[in-house]
């Protein structure tokens, strides 16, 4: 028998390190080649390493949580003397033979785990630019597909990304008596969901009316929790926030919404607030060019953008994602009703690429259908500015001397008080308001 070890390949884009975030190995476990062994996670996505060899786990160096240096021992193997077959796979080497070529990574796809009760959840396809950190946003929660499928069987090894492996565990399912439906059986969200509807037991039973509950749980923030705490924390140390507060009626609006949906096309998508919000901004936009920006505050520059790439806040079962539709300003209310359930859609199976999470220059978020009577959101540094409409309320206003029931809704912005004015803030969201309460004015060029 000889040693094998392997090490944290260098993953590229000049990452020095990476976070350990999830084992799934530990000593004395048997391995096959190209079986998940850990995942480590990097500012630009969560990275699942394989196993380059068939043997024996020796040791493990690192606990969840730990920073491991490119270059450090990630796995001691015990394997036979002989070379495995594929010695560039990894970063790994015979300590008993000639070290081997330059190592790849197998990389699965971007996910970021967060922790739960006993270890890290995980939230798929997060970039720097996505570990954001208001609550979100426009809950386009499609029904998973009815798939027929064959008998499950077990297998050594199933197919699924960490994020499903994750929401396997915490609902205490056996992943290999679950049917794929994915790409070459691989076991999607979807898959789960059905397994929970076709009657799975619960992983806890219910506790005994007005029982006492003791215990306590430590977690440690690992994971995606990590970095959205320090986001969190650097966009509010760094940037001076100030938030304003404009009421809208959109009782007009939510009537022409509600007939267009009743005249829309079969292939037309059904339309919910955004994409009209969406017109309204970019509308307005190019007479407020300081606040479709970002601000370099290291070199002291703000880069004002034309085009308008708006980052929409999305809820995953995982954690909160943005999503962005790229040059918003040339979309259509359809076109970008389409884009978002295409986006948020992507975001949670899991199938978004970085490409689509990364690049806002303005973002959207809400609550949704709680949205409240009012927010104060935090900035997705390195922009300037966040926009979040709250619920839709029928209120009684008065009118023209009457009172009149009308549907009002509290648009809610936050802004950075170092390249925004207050004054060009609410000018701004004043000029948003008129066109939403005028929504014929949102198809006007």
């Amino acid at each position: 028998m000889a040693e094998y070890v392997f090490k944290l390949p260098d993953v590229g884009e000049g990452i020095a390190e990476a976070e350990i975030v999830q084992w799934y190995v530990a000593p004395g476990d048997v391995v096959s080649e190209d079986q998940p062994l850990v995942d480590v996670m990097t500012d630009k996505a969560t990275v699942e390493m394989t196993s380059p060899v068939n043997g024996v786990i020796k040791s493990i160096h690192g606990a969840m949580g730990d920073l491991a240096p490119v270059g450090s021992v990630l796995i001691t193997f015990e394997v036979d003397g002989a070379e495995p077959a594929h010695p560039g796979h990894g970063g790994a080497h015979l300590v008993s033979e000639q070290p081997a070529a330059e190592p790849s990574v197998a990389r699965a796809p971007t996910a970021i785990q967060e922790p739960s009760d006993e270890a890290a959840q995980v939230a798929e396809h997060v970039t720097t630019a996505s570990a954001f950190t208001a609550p979100t946003a426009f809950n386009v929660e499609p029904e998973p597909d009815e798939v027929a499928v064959s008998a499950p069987t077990r297998s050594s090894h199933v197919l699924a990304s960490p994020a499903v492996r994750a929401r396997g565990k915490d609902l205490d399912l056996d992943l290999s008596t679950v049917p794929g439906t994915g790409p070459e059986g691989r076991i999607e969200h979807r898959d789960l969901d059905r397994v929970l509807r076709s009657g799975a037991p619960a992983t806890s039973a219910p506790t005994a009316a007005l029982a006492q509950r003791e215990g306590e749980t430590e977690i440690k923030v690992i994971g995606l929790r990590r970095r959205i705490a320090e986001k969190m924390q650097e966009a509010k140390r760094r940037i001076p926030h100030f938030t304003y507060v404009e009421a809208v009626d959109v009782t007009e609006l939510e009537a022409l919404r509600a007939h267009m949906n009743a005249e829309r096309s079969p292939d037309q998508p059904k339309l919910s607030l955004p994409p009209f919000l969406i017109r309204a901004l970019v509308k307005v936009l190019p007479d407020f060019p300081q606040i479709n920006a970002t601000f370099d505050d290291e070199a002291g520059v703000v880069t004002r953008h034309a085009a308008v790439h708006m980052g929409v806040a999305t809820r995953t079962d995982n954690g909160l994602m943005v999503p962005v539709i790229r040059h918003a300003e040339a979309r259509t209310v359809w076109d970008l009703a389409r884009e978002i359930t295409r986006l948020a859609a992507a975001a949670r199976d899991g199938s978004a690429k970085r490409e689509e999470l990364s690049g806002s220059t303005l973002t959207l978020t809400s609550l949704g259908a709680l949205g409240g009577v009012t927010t104060t959101p935090v900035i997705n540094r390195p922009e300037v500015g966040i926009i979040g409409p709250n619920n839709i309320v029928e209120t009684p206003v008065v009118r023209g001397g009457q009172v009149t029931v009308r549907k009002m809704m509290n648009i809610s912005s936050s802004f950075d008080h170092r390249v925004v004015d207050g004054y060009d803030a609410a000018l701004f969201i004043s000029k948003v308001k008129g066109v939403l309460e005028h929504p014929a004015t949102i198809f006007m060029s």
